[in-house]
C-alpha cells in the first residue's frame, strides 16, 4: 500500500472554515467505500458539509470524528444517517479519524460513539434531508410538502415516476449550510438545525441488526491494519530500553553494529532507537548496540509485596469526588456517629493488580516528516490527540500535521499506540525520511501504560435488625493518570517523557456507580505517587472502562458479603436498597432469566466432590447504561480452575441502534472482562516488568472461555442511546468472585483468580475445617 503526500491547506475566506484540497491516501480507502479524489472539504464544525457529503451516484459519505474499535459502531452511525436521510443503508459509507476529513468528536473514548457521537450526524442528517426536499421542490416544481424520499430518491407522493435522485440534486456539490454549534470539541460536540431529527416511531433501519462491512476481508486476510502502511523511502525503527528501570543511555558504540548495513542511531535526550532500511536489521541492530547505561537502583518492590507498599505509602491526594473534578472534602461525621450506633460492622479489604493491555500486536505507527509538515498513520483511538502530540512534539502547527487513523491489534483506553506515533514522528524528523516504528512482544506487555493497582476498603453497620445504617467504601491506590488517556501532550507519551516534556501525573481514582440507598454512604478514594517518576514500564492510564472492574469487583463483592452476613438473598438485598425503576429493572430481568432461586449464598453441601458450582450477581451502572450479570461457575477443587460457564446479561443501553452489534459488543466485554478476571496480572522484580508474552501475561483461551453468553437487552423508546462499550466489563469480576463464593463457601478478595490462588484458598478453607474441628471435639 503505497500514500500519497498531502497538500497545504488554505484557510476559506469569509466562510470560517477550512477548505481543504489533497489526494486520498490508500490507507484511508481501506475503509469502507472510496471518496472521489482530489476531494474539496470545508472542514468546520458549524458546517453541515463537515459532516456530509453526496456524490454525483448519490452515494452519501458521513465523516466520524471518532474511531470503531470492532463494536460495528461505523455501522450504527449509518444506520443513523441513513434513517435520518430516508436512504439505503448501503448508500451510507464512514470514513473515521482523520484529521484532514473529520472534525474532532474525541476518538474513541468512554463509551461515548453512539450516546455523544452519534448527534451532531443525526442532526445534521435531518438538516441535509430538509434541504434536499427544498432543492427537489424547486427542481419538480412542486410543494416540498407533497414529497416523500426512499432509498435516495426524492418523489411526489403517490407518483414515483415524478422523482429526482439525491445525487442529481447536490452530487458533489456543498450543501453551504451553517448550523448550530455548541462551541465544543472532542466528545461533547454537537449541532443542531433547524430541522428536527425523527421520533422513534418513525425508525425503519434504526433498531435492525445490520452486519459490520468489514469482516469478509477480517475473515479472507485482505483487511488493511496499521502494519500493512508502507511510504516510499520508509525507515524501519525501533526502540532501545534499559534492562533497569529509569537508567538512561550515556553513550553507544557503533561499532558494534558496524556489521549491520544501513542503521542509523537515534539518540536525543534520554530516548535511544535505531532506524534501517530493512527491519529485520533494525531488530537486529536493537539488540546488538552496545549501551553504557547510567547506575541506578532498581525502583520498584517485588510484585508480591505491591499491596503492603499501597497500603504503607503517603497519600498524594484525597477526595469525595470524581477523579476529574475538583476535590470533594469528606463528611465523616454523621457515618462515624451511625457505625459507633451499629449493632454489627462488617470489614472486608479487596486487591486488585497492575493490568496490561496486552493487544493482540504491539504498537505500530509511520510518520512522515518533510518541509515543516508531518503525515502519521496510526492505530491509537484518538488520532486527533495524536494530531495534536505530534505538532507539540515537532514545534510545528497543529494544521501542518494530517493525523490518519487506520485499524491496528486493539486498544480499549491508553495503550501503546499512543507512544508509538510519537516515537516515529521524532525518528522521522531526525532522519528526514519516513519511518515505520513497530514494537516488539516483550514490548507490547512490558512497556505499554498499564490499568492501576489498588486496594479497596469496605465497611457497613447493621442495626439489630440486620439493615444497613452505614455504608464507607475507600480506594487506595495509583492513580490512573500517571499519563493522560490521550496523547495530545508529549508529556504522556515514553518519547515525550525522556526528551524533557515536564511530567503531566495527575491523581485521579473514582468511586462505585452503583446507586444503592443507605442512610448514611461515604465513598472516597486516595492515590498515591507512582514508583517511577517518568518513562516507567508501570505508568498508569485509561485501561478499558477505567477503574471500574477493580472499583466493582469490592463494591459487589461487598453487598455479597453482606448478603451473607444478614441472611438475605443477593438479589433481594440490592433490591431492598435500590429505588430508580432502571436499577431494579436489570435485577428483576436477571432473576426472571436464570430463574434464580432465592437464598443465601454458599454452598448447599460443604465438600461435595472434586468439581463444584454456583452462582453470583452483580449490579452497575456506568455514565446512563444500567447493567447486572450473573456468573455460572464450575470450580475445580483439586486444580484450583474456575470455569465460568454461562453468563447471563441484562443490559439497559436506553434506545437501541443495532441489536446484532450491541449483543456482540457485550459478548466482547463479558469475554475480556473474564480474562482479567481469571489471568491477568503484571509482574515485576526490583528491576522491570518480568510478565513480558503470552507465557508470564496469560490470557483467556478457548477452553476457560464461557460456554453461554446469554443477553437480554430492555429497548427504551423514551430514551436516547446510551454507550455499550464498558459498562458491561465492570460487573463481571464480582459476579463470578460471588459465583466462587456460593459454590465453595471461600471468599476471593485478591485478583486474578488463578489455579494458584483458588487452590491456597481451598487448603486454607480446608485448614480451617479441620482446625474447627479440632476445636469442637475439644
Amino acid at each position: 500500500m503505497t500514500a500519497m503526500p498531502v497538500s497545504r491547506r488554505n484557510v476559506l475566506k469569509g466562510s470560517g472554515g477550512l477548505f481543504v484540497s489533497f489526494l486520498l491516501p490508500e490507507s484511508v480507502l481501506s475503509q469502507p467505500g472510496r471518496l472521489p479524489s482530489p476531494l474539496n472539504r470545508r472542514l468546520s464544525p458549524s458546517q453541515l458539509d463537515t459532516y456530509l457529503s453526496i456524490d454525483a451516484n448519490g452515494v452519501i459519505t458521513a465523516f466520524f470524528g471518532k474511531t470503531d474499535m470492532g463494536q460495528g459502531v461505523d455501522v450504527a452511525i449509518a444506520q443513523i444517517v441513513a434513517e435520518e436521510l430516508d436512504a439505503a443503508l448501503d448508500q451510507v459509507q464512514i470514513i473515521m479519524g482523520d484529521s484532514a476529513l473529520c472534525v474532532n468528536q474525541g476518538g474513541a473514548s468512554g463509551s461515548t460513539a453512539i450516546e455523544s457521537g452519534a448527534r451532531p450526524l443525526r442532526n445534521a442528517a435531518a438538516q441535509a434531508r430538509q434541504v434536499l426536499l427544498e432543492l427537489a421542490a424547486e427542481a419538480l416544481q412542486v410543494d416540498s410538502a407533497t414529497l416523500e424520499i426512499t432509498d435516495g430518491q426524492v418523489h411526489v407522493a403517490g407518483d414515483s415516476s415524478r422523482r429526482v435522485g439525491f445525487g442529481d440534486l447536490i452530487g458533489n456539490s456543498h450543501f453551504d449550510v451553517t448550523l448550530d454549534w455548541n462551541g465544543a470539541i472532542g466528545n461533547g460536540l454537537n449541532v443542531t438545525g433547524q430541522a428536527n431529527p425523527k421520533t422513534t416511531d418513525q425508525y425503519k433501519l434504526v433498531g435492525q441488526s445490520a452486519p459490520r462491512r468489514e469482516l469478509p476481508a477480517i475473515i479472507f486476510g485482505t483487511q488493511e491494519y496499521i502494519v500493512d502502511i508502507k511510504v516510499p523511502g520508509m525507515l524501519h525503527g525501533r526502540i532501545i530500553r534499559p534492562a533497569v528501570a529509569g537508567a538512561a543511555p550515556l553513550s553507544t558504540d557503533t561499532s558494534s553494529i558496524a556489521d549491520i548495513p544501513g542503521v542509523q542511531v537515534i539518540h536525543v535526550g534520554d530516548f535511544l532507537g535505531v532506524v534501517a532500511e530493512k527491519e529485520w536489521h533494525a531488530i537486529k541492530a536493537s539488540r546488538q548496540l552496545s549501551v553504557q547505561w547510567s547506575q541506578v537502583s532498581g525502583p520498584f518492590p517485588a510484585s508480591n509485596d505491591i499491596y503492603d507498599h499501597i497500603r504503607n505509602e503517603p497519600v498524594a491526594r484525597e477526595s469525595g469526588g470524581g477523579g476529574f473534578g475538583p476535590d470533594v472534602p469528606l463528611d465523616r461525621e454523621n457515618l462515624d456517629q451511625q457505625m459507633a450506633q451499629a449493632d454489627t460492622v462488617i470489614e472486608a479489604e479487596y486487591e486488585f493488580p497492575f493490568q496490561s493491555h496486552a493487544s493482540m500486536g504491539p504498537a505500530c505507527a509511520v510518520c512522515d516528516v518533510r518541509n515543516g509538515q508531518a503525515t502519521l498513520w496510526t492505530g491509537s483511538q484518538k488520532p486527533h490527540d495524536a494530531q495534536v502530540g505530534v505538532a507539540a512534539l515537532l514545534d510545528i502547527p497543529v494544521e501542518d500535521v494530517r493525523s490518519i487513523w487506520v485499524l491496528g491489534p486493539g486498544t480499549y483506553g491508553r495503550n501503546d499506540a499512543g507512544d508509538a506515533a510519537l516515537e516515529a514522528a521524532l525518528m522521522s524528523r531526525e532522519t528526514g525520511r519516513p519511518v515505520r516504528v513497530q514494537g516488539m512482544r516483550h514490548e507490547g506487555s512490558g512497556w505499554d501504560p498499564k490499568g492501576p493497582a489498588s486496594i479497596h476498603r469496605v465497611r457497613a453497620g447493621l442495626d439489630v435488625n440486620g439493615n444497613i445504617i452505614a455504608y464507607e467504601f475507600m480506594s487506595k491506590g495509583y492513580s490512573a493518570g500517571d499519563m493522560a488517556a490521550w496523547e495530545r501532550s508529549p508529556s504522556d507519551t515514553y518519547v515525550g517523557m525522556l526528551t524533557g516534556w515536564p511530567n503531566a501525573t495527575v491523581h485521579r481514582f473514582g468511586t462505585p456507580g452503583d446507586r444503592y440507598e443507605f442512610p448514611e454512604k461515604l465513598q472516597y478514594w486516595q492515590t498515591v505517587c507512582p514508583l517511577l517518576e517518568k518513562a516507567s514500564p508501570l505508568r498508569t492510564a485509561h485501561f478499558r472502562d477505567p477503574l471500574g472492574p477493580q472499583i466493582h469487583f469490592a463494591s459487589e463483592s461487598f453487598i455479597d458479603e453482606l448478603a451473607v452476613a444478614t441472611g438475605k438473598d443477593p438479589i433481594d438485598l440490592r433490591l431492598e436498597y435500590l429505588q430508580d425503576p432502571r436499577d431494579r429493572g436489570v435485577l428483576e430481568a436477571v432473576r426472571e432469566r436464570t430463574n434464580w432461586q432465592s437464598r443465601v449464598p454458599g454452598p448447599e453441601i460443604a465438600n461435595a466432590g472434586t468439581t463444584v458450582t454456583g452462582s453470583g450477581v452483580a449490579y452497575t451502572r456506568r455514565g446512563n447504561s444500567v447493567v447486572a450479570v450473573v456468573a455460572e461457575v464450575e470450580v475445580n477443587r483439586t486444580t484450583g480452575r474456575v470455569w465460568p460457564r454461562k453468563f447471563t446479561v441484562v443490559a439497559d443501553q436506553g434506545k437501541i441502534i443495532n441489536p446484532l452489534w450491541l449483543r456482540r459488543t457485550l459478548e466482547g466485554n463479558i469475554v475480556m472482562a473474564t480474562s482479567r478476571t481469571l489471568w491477568e496480572e503484571v509482574t515485576f522484580d526490583s528491576n522491570n516488568v518480568t510478565s513480558v508474552d503470552w507465557v508470564t501475561y496469560p490470557i483467556l483461551e478457548m477452553e476457560d472461555a464461557p460456554e453461554e453468553i446469554d443477553i437480554v437487552l430492555i429497548d427504551h423508546d423514551d430514551l436516547p442511546p446510551y454507550g455499550a462499550g464498558e459498562p458491561s466489563t465492570r460487573p463481571v469480576t464480582a459476579a463470578i468472585g460471588n459465583a466462587i463464593y456460593d459454590a465453595t463457601g471461600l471468599r476471593i478478595r485478591t485478583a486474578p483468580f488463578t489455579p494458584e490462588r483458588i487452590r491456597t484458598l481451598i487448603e486454607r478453607g480446608l485448614a480451617a475445617d479441620i482446625e474447627n474441628a479440632s476445636d469442637q471435639s475439644v
